[in-house]
């Protein structure tokens, strides 16, 4: 789970990392009394979670709580790169001398994590890495030790920090594995982290993405979601326990295993080209899927005011297709007249003789059944087209 910027500071200031202090503001009178508490300079910085929000214009600096308000009132309900703003982080201002950069993520290539870090911040890290990949330190660090003392100071370097900044460098990083790790994270990123002119260090703007295999160990991150912007059809998925991923298509796609799923997908974009249709989501069920759980996928993508048809791609191991058929019609009956999108069903593998027996006693309308993966995706994108 990506984080938005105020998320991510307030964390460091959790854990001991040098912020400025910010206020959160969704209206531009919030963003007055923001500037007002905090006093002097400010900069009123959109809320999104993507990059490139000062040449959106996303960023603004404030003098005093009028010009906060008018700050706000510009850049509340922008749209930047797909995602609108509906708040702003009112920070204080600060006198900056020099801007460094530092980032750790998880390597997963190399099944270790790895700090990057520059003594050349402020601009995009990807830049920096493609025209000047020597001034970009990479830096391996041990799962099991993580940023101590002497794996910072090979950091700051290799960075070609100055000895006396990196001794004041040195605790931030130190505090900023503590995110990582005590968050359980997969990315904690600082650009710019800053040296003001009386010396101190500072994280001036944080990025952070949590690890949601680990969400068991934090109930408190559940606060974090940002439920408004949220998918509404994700949102139920993730309530039902299904992983659900809405795509751009009309075809709704269920299968079990990722792998099946994801070559489905191919089949589907591939047999849609000729009528301009494609997937309209990713939905595994999983192996040992009861019935149940086929009739919430289901009902969950029938839902979905994109979707023109469906396929259910399965093939029978832990998941039995007899219990694949029974979540079909189930949901099917459940919805009732509420269901007026065609189904079409390949089965293959455990039980799918059961499987296709039940769907051949129901006998909906609705429900097409055939042999081969290639034709079940034919069909579905060519209803998908015929829906339009």
């Amino acid at each position: 789970m990506d984080l938005y910027e105020y998320q991510a500071r307030d964390l460091f200031e959790k854990h001991g990392v040098p912020v400025l202090p910010g206020v959160v503001a969704s209206t531009p009178d919030e963003a007055a009394q923001a500037a007002q508490q905090l006093g002097g300079l400010v900069v009123v910085k959109a809320q999104v979670k993507t990059g490139g929000r000062g040449k959106a214009g996303g960023v603004k600096l404030a003098h005093n709580p009028d010009e906060a308000r008018e700050a706000a009132r510009a850049i509340l309900g922008m749209n930047i790169k797909g995602h609108t703003v509906r708040r702003v982080l009112i920070a204080a201002g600060a006198d900056i001398a020099e801007e460094y950069y530092f980032s750790l993520l998880l390597d997963r290539s190399e099944r270790r994590y790895l700090a990057m870090c520059s003594v050349e911040g402020g601009m995009e890290i990807e830049q920096l890495a493609a025209e000047r990949p020597a001034a970009l330190a990479r830096v391996a660090v041990n799962p099991l030790i993580g940023i101590d003392e002497d794996t910072a100071r090979v950091i700051t370097s290799q960075a070609g920090f100055a000895a006396d900044v990196a001794e004041r460098v040195i605790p931030v990083l130190r505090a900023l594995w503590d995110v990582y790790k005590g968050e359980d994270a997969t990315l904690v990123e600082v650009n710019p982290l800053v040296q003001t002119t009386d010396g101190a260090i500072i994280a001036l703007d944080g990025k952070v993405t949590l690890d949601n295999n680990a969400a068991f160990r934090h109930p408190d991150h559940t606060a974090l979601v940002d439920k408004a912007a949220e998918d509404p059809l994700e949102a139920r998925a993730a309530e039902l326990g299904l992983n659900y991923v809405k795509l751009s298509g009309q075809v709704g796609v269920i299968g079990n295993g990722a792998g099946l799923v994801m070559s489905t997908l191919d089949v589907v974009a591939y047999a849609g080209e000729q009528y301009g249709v494609g997937p309209a989501n990713f939905l595994d069920i999983g192996g040992g899927a009861s019935a149940e759980v086929m009739s919430n996928g289901l009902s969950v993508i029938l839902s979905d005011p994109d979707v023109r048809s469906v396929l259910v791609n399965v093939f029978g191991g832990i998941t039995a297709c007899d219990e694949v058929a029974r979540g079909i019609v189930g949901a099917l009956e459940l919805l009732g007249d509420q269901a007026t999108k065609p189904i079409v069903v390949r089965l293959d593998g455990n039980a799918v003789e059961d499987g296709l027996g039940i769907l051949r006693e129901a006998r909906h309308p609705l429900v097409t059944v055939i042999a081969t993966m290639d034709e079940a995706a034919a069909e579905a994108a060519k209803l998908a087209g015929k829906g339009e």
